[in-house]
């Protein structure tokens, strides 16, 4: 079912998504059922079928939910310059802290091809794919980086140090023998963006 400005804004469509999600990151796909996922969020199997269609429909709903407000920062004008990729760095971060298991949630969907959505995550990272290469277009327009760079290149630099961090949170945790909080966090963004910034200042100056 197509969501509605009315539906996403339903407390019972909004506690199945939580629920389907803490679900669905703790155990493997084909274990998950729907009367789980409906009991968790103190509703009812017909409530998933109305807003989602099927076990499968929330699944997707579920990960389009964590991913969307991501791409669609793409859309905006926090990367209208170099000095952006800094905040990006850091909703990702403060967004995949919330939900930690998430980043191995894709990666075994992707690399494991574990669960159903594998096409429905690929057509998303697509749409980031493309939205980033237009900010890279954008950059270079402005003459904020080389002309000659490699949107794909630039994508998968930035992804690295987006990913990395969080799926290996808790081994990195355990290895300093300290939290990656709130302030830890920003201090990996600032670092991370300013580090990315200056391959891109490097690139131009060749």
């Amino acid at each position: 079912m197509i969501s509605t400005p009315e539906a996403a804004s339903d407390p019972v469509r909004e506690r199945l998504l939580k629920a389907a999600l803490d679900s669905f990151l703790s155990d493997e796909y084909h274990k998950v059922t729907t009367r789980l996922i409906a009991e968790k969020a103190d509703s009812n199997i017909s409530m998933i079928r109305y807003y989602f269609g099927s076990k499968e429909g929330l699944y997707e709903e579920m990960i389009r939910d964590t991913m969307v407000p991501l791409l669609d920062v793409l859309d905006g004008q926090t990367l209208k310059s170099v000095s952006g990729f800094k905040d990006y760095l850091l909703l990702y971060y403060e967004t995949m802290s919330k939900r930690p298991e998430f980043p191995k949630l894709i990666l075994k969907v992707l690399a494991l091809n574990q669960g159903p959505g594998r096409r429905f995550i690929q057509q998303l990272l697509e749409r980031g794919r493309t939205s980033g290469a237009r900010k890279v277009e954008n950059l270079k327009s402005a003459g904020q980086v080389d002309a000659a760079l490699d949107p794909d290149i630039v994508r998968m630099a930035f992804v690295s140090l987006a990913m990395m961090p969080m799926l290996l949170k808790d081994i990195f945790e355990e290895q300093m023998g300290q939290s990656m909080d709130a302030a830890f966090l920003e201090q990996l963004a600032e670092f991370n963006g300013q580090l990315f910034s200056a391959g891109l200042a490097q690139a131009k100056a060749k």
